[in-house]
């Protein structure tokens, strides 16, 4: 293993760290505000656009152009990871931002089916593969960001922020949606209110690009340009697959459970309560901003306990609560009472934030530098796309069929029990430690005395890269390769 010497240990200007954290999660914020509107006008958006269609299936049908972004959000992850990985992150988060503006914003022009017929869904569907293109590269990116920008010792609970900006971004959209269905009612709602929150999104998406274009690339990115002006080697898709993948199928397990609960109670749940419990429609959306607000400073506490008692702990804490209470909390939610509905479907939301105070940090530490955005990015949206993004429409699709209300406690429960065997086995703590292929970060310049007497554990991930060289040196000489020179991970 290399030493460690003081100028390697970067000190981050703990001002500039927060106003990354608070820029990046502005954009993402963007992300949801999407996310918010489209998952409240589910029900209205279906009788917009598939009108002829049964009105006990106008939801199936809204939901599965919902779903049907996120079979373009991998192509969007390989592409922008790449990008993002070669010319740096800041750069590829802007243009994911703009994209996603404006897709958002076409979605308010499309006439309706009345005024154009098929066609209608048809722009419709193809406004959602652009924004779930732009989403490939935005939350991973995101991610990444943060991750690299951050101290050590900070880690998860400044990239917890991230997850509180998606929550302002969904609540900001849901709360409008609501408020306007208050104020003018489903049927104005249906003839023409729907179109006013897609068409707010475009100057919001451009005031996220004001402060995502005053940020500075990572630390992290910065360091691995001025090594490669040396290697003259940037990492390949095919290096990617072949030298990550273990660490890929990791992230992909982490991401299958992470998003099939953040969907279920960000997506599903609104028409959950609505179609499935007759719900009035305000007062169910009411109660689930309710739960969100309460919800965000919560994150902020698992982020901040995460970077004390580390992030497995609350990680697997957080699984093993959802399998065995899915149950008993789809019991309170099927009640009826308001107040019971209400503790259940806060419940799931705390157990949930446990996820997202901890994965934002976690995710990234996965991958090396290198690689890192690309990695997370195409790892993250195929996982998304396969298993989170499908979540609504399966869970309707099942209780549909069954009539038995309790199918998505059954979902959750499969699914997190998967999830605490990826975690408890292949999931290695890094809470306090340096990132993959990234020299240690530090606030205070007290605290690089504190690393340089430590070394082991401030470049714990040494000793993988320097196994998977000499591996790969060892199968080079096999085959009469001279081995290369330089790192290839880092």
């Amino acid at each position: 293993m290399e030493s460690l010497k003081k100028e390697d240990i970067t000190i981050v200007n703990t001002k500039l760290a927060k106003q990354s954290v608070i820029a990046t999660s502005l954009g993402n914020a963007m992300e949801w505000f999407d996310f918010g509107l489209y998952s409240y006008l589910a029900v209205t958006i279906g009788k917009v656009f598939f009108p002829e269609i049964d009105p006990s299936d106008q939801l199936i049908y809204a939901l599965a152009t919902f779903a049907i972004a996120f079979i373009s959000r991998p192509i969007g992850g390989l592409v922008f990871g790449m990008l993002g990985d070669r010319f740096g992150r800041k750069k590829v988060l802007s243009l994911t931002l703009i994209m996603m503006a404006l897709a958002t914003l076409s979605i308010g022009l499309i006439p309706s089916y009345a005024s154009i017929g098929t066609v209608a869904p048809v722009l419709l569907m193809m406004a959602r593969l652009i924004q779930g293109f732009s989403t490939g590269g935005e939350y991973a990116g995101a991610m990444t960001f943060i991750a690299e920008s951050t101290p050590d010792k900070k880690r998860g609970f400044m990239s917890s922020g991230l997850e509180v900006g998606s929550l302002i971004g969904f609540c900001a959209g849901a709360s409008l949606v609501t408020l306007m269905t208050f104020l003018l009612g489903s049927e104005r709602m249906v003839d023409w209110g729907w179109r006013i929150p897609f068409l707010i999104a475009g100057p919001l998406g451009f005031i996220g690009l004001y402060f995502r274009s005053r940020l500075e690339e990572t630390p992290a990115f910065k360091a691995m340009v001025k090594a490669e002006e040396e290697e003259k080697h940037r990492a390949s898709l095919k290096e990617i697959v072949t030298d990550h993948w273990k660490p890929l199928l990791i992230c992909v397990g982490i991401v299958l459970f992470y998003n099939t609960v953040n969907y279920m109670l960000l997506t599903y749940m609104p028409a959950y309560l609505t179609q499935e419990l007759h719900f009035g429609e305000t007062k169910g959306l009411m109660l689930l901003i309710i739960v969100m607000v309460i919800t965000m400073p919560i994150i902020l506490a698992f982020g901040y306990w995460s970077d004390r008692i580390g992030r497995n702990r609350i990680i697997k804490g957080a699984l093993i609560g959802i399998v065995l209470l899915s149950v008993p909390i789809f019991m309170m939610i099927g009640n009826g009472n308001s107040f019971i509905v209400f503790c259940g479907v806060l419940l799931l939301s705390g157990l949930l934030a446990a996820f997202q105070g901890t994965l934002p940090a976690t995710l990234p530490s996965l991958f090396f530098t290198k690689v890192r955005y690309g990695s997370l990015a195409i790892t993250y949206n195929v996982s998304t796309s396969l298993f989170g993004g499908t979540t609504p429409l399966i869970i309707a699709w099942l209780v549909s069929i069954t009539k038995n209300r309790m199918f998505p406690a059954f979902y959750l429960m499969a699914v997190c029990l998967f999830g605490l065997i990826i975690v408890s086995c292949f999931v290695k703590e890094t809470a306090g430690k340096s990132l993959r292929g990234c020299q240690p970060i530090v606030e205070d310049p007290d605290e690089v005395k504190e690393v340089l007497k430590n070394p082991a554990r401030a470049l714990w991930w040494k000793e993988e890269e320097d196994h998977e060289a000499n591996m790969e040196a060892a199968d080079e000489r096999s085959h009469g390769i001279k081995p290369k020179k330089g790192k290839i991970y880092g």
